[in-house]
């Protein structure tokens, strides 16, 4: 088949099949014979191999532990999920202290901490990392190259403290998915997966399943479990301490009343006020803008603004100040007045200027 797609007949494809396989010879300094050997030495180990990863895929999936990872070399380790390393550990504690540029990701609804491979390996070639490893007692393993760096940050999927994974479509599956085609990555939250290989490459991702110590969730869990007992158990708080939250709550409500009313009289005033004197009068106009607590009482009464007005105004003032003095210019021939440094700038030009508000898509770096 391969003679007729290159149109020669069998006997010229093995001719050139033979050309071929003696220049690659020489090039290694082999004969051919020497050189044909060790493609067939190359292909019967590599047939080994696979039927190994095989067997140890099967035993692993009959054990429960399917998940392998796979280091520089290609060689793929199985993963034990049983206790992590010692080193590993310390080499994750010594990382999530580090910046890394972390970006939230979303991992099966939950959010977890996703950084590159290049940042985590630049760490550990640090001279704070040197200085920690040279520590007495210290459990994190020493660095010298980029080689074992590399092998340093293997203990992390090794045992299930960082696995690598790639960005997913959420539509993925479903027969309502996007039509695919190229787009500008935009910064925002990634839904990612875990991939099967967990190579280590500078330009892949991994996400943090290793969370540190958790003392600061368990003291906010006995916090709220305090809490809900304390709600709980107010029947049986002291009288004076139950009528002072009795009062404490009345006022809670009479203040969010008194909001609410606040409210529907300023809407009643500005409805009244804007047939009667219009543009309109609002009470506390910045009461529902985005600003600070005290700002939104401030100022304590305003005029309703026309927005249309106020743009015509700005260029109409822009307009006047861009007209040339008559103190500093010549005048000429026909008594007009001119100037050489100043430029009149139409008003129309300026009222028709795109004024509206941009966003750009901001690439990864």
């Amino acid at each position: 088949m391969e003679a007729r797609k290159r149109g020669m007949t069998p006997q010229q494809f093995q001719q050139w099949q033979r050309q071929q396989i003696e220049a690659e010879a020489k090039k290694q300094g082999l004969s051919f014979e020497q050189y044909v050997m060790q493609l067939k030495q190359q292909a019967f180990d590599q047939h080994q191999r696979q039927q190994q990863m095989a067997a140890q895929q099967q035993a692993a999936q009959q054990s429960g532990q399917p998940t392998q990872a796979q280091g520089q070399s290609g060689q793929q380790v199985p993963i034990n999920p049983g206790a992590a390393d010692p080193k590993a550990v310390a080499v994750a504690k010594w990382l999530r202290g580090q910046d890394l540029k972390t970006r939230t990701c979303i991992l099966n609804g939950q959010r977890k901490d996703m950084f590159r491979v290049k940042r985590a390996l630049r760490a550990l070639q640090s001279p704070a990392y040197a200085k920690a490893s040279a520590k007495k007692n210290s459990l994190l393993p020493p660095v010298s190259d980029p080689a074992s760096a590399a092998e340093t940050f293997k203990l992390l999927p090794l045992s299930l403290l960082s696995l690598r994974v790639s960005k997913s479509d959420p539509h993925e599956g479903h027969n309502h998915a996007p039509p695919a085609k190229k787009q500008k990555r935009v910064k925002g939250l990634w839904t990612v997966k875990i991939e099967q290989q967990q190579d280590i490459n500078e330009d892949l991702h991994y996400i943090w399943l290793y969370e540190g110590p958790q003392w600061k969730q368990k003291l906010y869990a006995l916090g709220a479990l305090i809490l809900i007992m304390a709600v709980v158990m107010f029947p049986l708080w002291p009288i004076k301490l139950r009528i002072g939250v009795w009062y404490l709550s009345m006022g809670m409500l009479g203040l969010i009343g008194l909001f609410f009313a606040m409210a529907i009289f300023r809407m009643i005033l500005f409805g009244v006020t804007y047939f009667a004197v219009p543009p309109g009068l609002w009470l506390y106009p910045n009461l529902f803008e985005d600003v600070g607590f005290f700002d939104s009482f401030r100022p304590l009464w305003g005029w309703q603004e026309d927005k249309k007005k106020g743009k015509r105004n700005k260029a109409g003032s822009a307009a006047d100040g861009s007209k040339p003095s008559s103190k500093g210019g010549k005048a000429n021939s026909d008594g007009k007045v001119s100037s050489a440094n100043t430029t009149a700038i139409p008003a129309k030009s300026l009222e028709n200027r795109d004024l509206k508000s941009r966003v750009e898509e901001v690439e990864e770096d």
